[in-house]
């Protein structure tokens, strides 16, 4: 298959639509459902992400796309008892259903109608996950038939299931059109590992395989998230992406609320949230998030809460959320462009982060540095940046 009609572009104006190759077959197979324009650009994408991720750490991996970047990413370690409460994830998964349980749960408001992309076969598991999450699509390299028999049923049987092929490699020069102008440029095929790790410029420069393995993960992720970006990472997957903010300081604020909210699912008070039988799973989610933030009073208000709750909750306080906070460590943080200032930094270390990777290359280094050191950060340059658009 050559070309692929689709029913619109980006938006139901923009007509006509279709994905196609100049030469030779498109490397996909549509086992079900019709993609959209803005589906096939998240599928590629995050293909491209798990892909890389694979590559470079030996693990499964998976990530949860919307709108172009990633919501989260992951590899497949197991899941912790408490990862599987707040990820609503019950008994013993397979590696790759791991990996997506924990690219989901990174930031579960934002993966609603995601775009899921998984790095090794989809399994029975990954798509028992699926059936029970509002999600747009997959993409996977092969599906095994119990899989796709459960992803045929989603979406009343349109739920849309792309099959890639593997070996699949880009050419080398990629171009696009914009306003009828032709842009071109060479793929970004630079490789991340952890020989770009080697320049540690703080004072700290203790850093372990663990750290080296998460800023891996952050620079693969950022790779493929819409700039400016900033990614906290914690045991191999994401805990909070900034994407598309116009200032590196906004983004860093941004991933770091969203750092903190993951710990934050994790307090007591809120493991101990007793819901109404029957609640949707997009009504929890949000009620937590409102529940963690300081319009609380949203979901706790009298003639409110009983919607949501069994028993009414008790209130976490800002002074109970901040002294929670502060016992988060061992976060990394990746950013795909140099800190300008040291307020990046001031902000990161709020959020338990021990561990920064960037390019370097401000007129401000000495002063990003001196923050790092004030805090005993570990801090290294890749010389490489990262943006994508």
């Amino acid at each position: 298959m050559k070309e692929l009609e689709l029913k619109y572009g980006c938006n139901p104006n923009q007509k006509p639509a279709r994905i196609f190759m100049d030469e030779g077959e498109l490397p996909i197979e549509v086992l079900n459902g019709r993609p959209g324009y803005i589906n096939f650009l998240d599928a590629f994408n995050s293909w491209q992400l798990v892909r890389e991720l694979k590559a470079a750490t030996g693990y499964p991996a998976a990530a949860s796309f919307k709108h172009v970047s990633p919501a989260g990413a992951a590899l497949g370690y197991p899941l912790s008892d408490t990862e599987k409460a707040i990820y609503f994830v019950e008994g013993e998964l397979s590696p790759i259903a791991c990996a997506y349980a924990r690219a989901r749960g990174a930031d579960r408001l934002c993966s609603y109608g995601d775009w899921v992309a998984l790095s090794d076969e989809c399994d029975a598991d990954t798509a028992r996950l699926l059936a029970v999450e509002v999600s747009d699509g997959i993409i996977a390299p092969g599906y095994t038939d119990e899989a796709l028999a459960i992803l045929k049923t989603k979406r009343k049987g349109g739920y849309n299931v792309v099959k890639i092929d593997a070996n699949y490699e880009p050419k080398a020069i990629e171009r696009r059109d914009v306003f009828g102008i032709t842009f071109e440029q060479g793929h970004n095929d630079l490789k991340i590992d952890a020989d770009m790790l080697n320049n540690i410029v703080t004072d700290n420069k203790e850093l372990t395989d663990e750290a080296k393995r998460d800023m891996i993960v952050s620079l693969i992720t950022l790779k493929y998230t819409q700039s400016n970006s900033v990614c906290y990472v914690k045991n191999g997957q994401t805990i909070g992406v900034g994407a598309g903010q116009q200032s590196r300081i906004h983004c860093t604020r941004l991933a770091g609320q969203k750092a903190d909210n993951w710990y934050l699912r994790q307090h007591p008070k809120v493991m101990g949230l007793q819901f109404v039988d029957g609640i949707r799973r997009p009504d929890r989610d949000n009620a937590i998030d409102i529940y963690i933030s300081d319009e609380y009073e949203d979901v706790l208000a009298e003639g409110v809460w009983q919607n949501t709750f069994k028993v009414k909750p008790e209130v976490l306080t800002r002074e109970e959320k901040q002294a929670w906070i502060v016992t988060q460590t061992g976060v990394t943080v990746g950013s795909d462009a140099f800190f300008p200032f040291g307020d990046n930094v001031e902000r990161a270390r709020k959020s338990g982060v021990q561990y920064i990777v960037q390019p370097g290359g401000s007129i401000r280094d000495d002063h990003v540095i001196m923050t790092a050191n004030k805090y005993g950060i570990v801090m290294s340059f890749t010389g490489a940046r990262l943006f994508h658009h």
